[in-house]
């Protein structure tokens, strides 16, 4: 693997304005909006690059959705290479699950539906999917109610059956196939993906990609799917994954301006692919640039709307602002661990004790809390063993996270809210998440209630939420 990094520039240089990119980050961080890093490309240099600490932008990410844009990719690698068209039957791929009552119901689907979101379902497949060990077989029952190819419905199960359809025809798992083809060529390297009880790739979520590679695969579609003089992608394939395929709506904002081929089409003439919770690749090529974000918020269309309302007028009008001043505020960016607010006389009943766990969807069967002068520590039992992680106080500490089989490195950090309450801020690091554990002691016993910075879906979400625990000292 090849690891290159893209070139670097000054904002002057590129014709931008340092207060544009000043304003931006004042702006989310008044806004309370909590984006983890960004990088913001013009005429193939990176501008402005940023990440809020204790997040590190070689750090891969979640992309949730984003995943969709380089799934598309793939299929469009797959379909110059001869071992598919878009205007296959998607039935014809999966004649081993073929019924009678299959077949009526697939009988006008084709590959481009898949990619256009216009499969014709009243709604999306994943839940169903989510619950099932066979996603393929459960995809192709679920009702077809639209002529495909008129009625656009946001469908990740349709992205999934991509993956699906790729791993059929060449033999090989969606990451495993861009590797050679995508991967390597820009020097993209630690990308993972969640897969399904299969074994295919998700592909309509579950990729984690570092801030950096986002911005190169933004930059390589904005120059038409060349790399350093290489052809990477065919560049009738980038022209129809961000053109308009089908409408969707006809509101004046972001989520309403034309759906391509696993990329949508925004205002000011941009297109982008994006996930929940804020994960962007915003391509503009009106100005030659690129925006990559990471984040951690419920409503995506806030974070555009700054793209648009303080970067875009950064791009044509003058270069206003001091380098200085810019270089300062991206050092200077960070989101503090809690403060230490007091202690409790109470530590000793708690520290190191066990605590018997109720019945809980997690599996905890027992846990504890350990207080020193330095830090604090959260040890726990499951089917699986014995896990911990390490509390700062005052500070972050990186600490391994598992629960329920899922492992994350966490940035944690605690402080005494009161002499009975203790309260854990722990920040899932490469995922949108940060939860809050609110521990109230009582007596021999603790309730545990457990937050998160964003609203999920049970089952969609690809990092399970600690349910409130009440545990008793045995």
């Amino acid at each position: 693997m090849i690891q290159t990094k893209l070139p670097r520039s000054k904002p002057e240089e590129q014709n931008v304005s340092p207060k544009s990119i000043i304003d931006f980050v004042n702006a989310l961080e008044t806004e309370e909006l909590e984006v983890h890093s960004f990088i913001v490309l013009r005429h193939g240099q990176v501008i402005a690059e940023g990440t809020w600490s204790p997040y590190n932008e070689e750090h891969p990410h979640i992309l949730n959705s984003l995943s969709k844009s380089f799934t598309s990719t793939a299929i469009g690698l797959a379909v110059e290479e001869g071992k598919l068209s878009l205007d296959d039957d998607v039935i014809s791929f999966f004649l081993e699950y073929m019924t009678d009552e299959i077949e009526r119901n697939m009988a006008n689907l084709k590959v481009r539906h898949l990619l256009s979101m216009s499969t014709g379902h009243d709604e999306d497949t994943t839940p169903n999917l989510r619950r099932s060990n066979d996603w393929v077989r459960e995809f192709l029952n679920m009702p077809i109610v639209h002529k495909p190819g008129t009625h656009f419905l946001y469908n990740t199960g349709a992205t999934y059956m991509l993956s699906a359809i790729l791993t059929k025809v060449t033999g090989m798992k969606l990451l495993d196939y861009l590797e050679p083809r995508l991967f390597e060529p820009l020097g993209m390297s630690d990308i993972t993906t969640t897969t399904c009880p299969k074994g295919i790739h998700f592909g309509g979520a579950g990729m984690s990609v570092k801030i950096e590679d986002i911005a190169k695969f933004g930059l390589l579609y904005l120059q038409k799917g060349v790399w350093e003089g290489k052809r990477i992608i065919p560049e009738h394939w980038v022209e129809q994954a961000t053109s308009k395929q089908i409408s969707n709506g006809n509101d004046d904002h972001d989520w309403a301006q034309g759906y391509g081929y696993q990329f949508w089409r925004c205002r000011h003439g941009a297109y982008r692919g994006d996930g929940a919770f804020g994960q962007f690749c915003v391509v503009l090529p009106e100005q030659d640039a690129v925006v990559a974000i990471t984040a951690g918020v419920m409503d995506m269309g806030d974070i555009l709307n700054l793209v648009w309302d303080h970067l875009l007028p950064g791009m044509t009008g003058p270069a206003e602002g001091q380098q200085s001043d810019l270089d300062r505020k991206l050092a200077s960016l960070t989101y503090d661990s809690p403060r230490v607010l007091t202690t409790s006389p109470n530590i000793n009943r708690w520290s190191g004790k066990r605590f018997e766990a109720q019945p809980n969807d997690v599996g905890i069967s027992a846990f504890s809390f350990t207080f020193s002068e330095e830090k604090g520590e959260f040890v726990f039992w499951d089917s699986e063993g014995q896990h911990e992680f390490q509390i700062g106080y005052g500070k972050w500490i990186e600490s391994e996270y598992s629960i329920a089989g899922q492992k994350v490195m966490a940035a944690v950090s605690g402080t005494w809210r009161n002499r009975n309450t203790f309260e854990v801020t722990i920040r899932l690091l490469g995922t949108p998440f940060c939860d809050t554990w609110t521990c109230d002691f009582i007596h021999g016993a603790v309730r545990i209630n457990v937050s998160r910075n964003i609203w999920t879906v049970p089952g969609l979400s690809d990092m399970a939420l600690v349910p409130s625990l009440v545990g008793y000292i045995q």
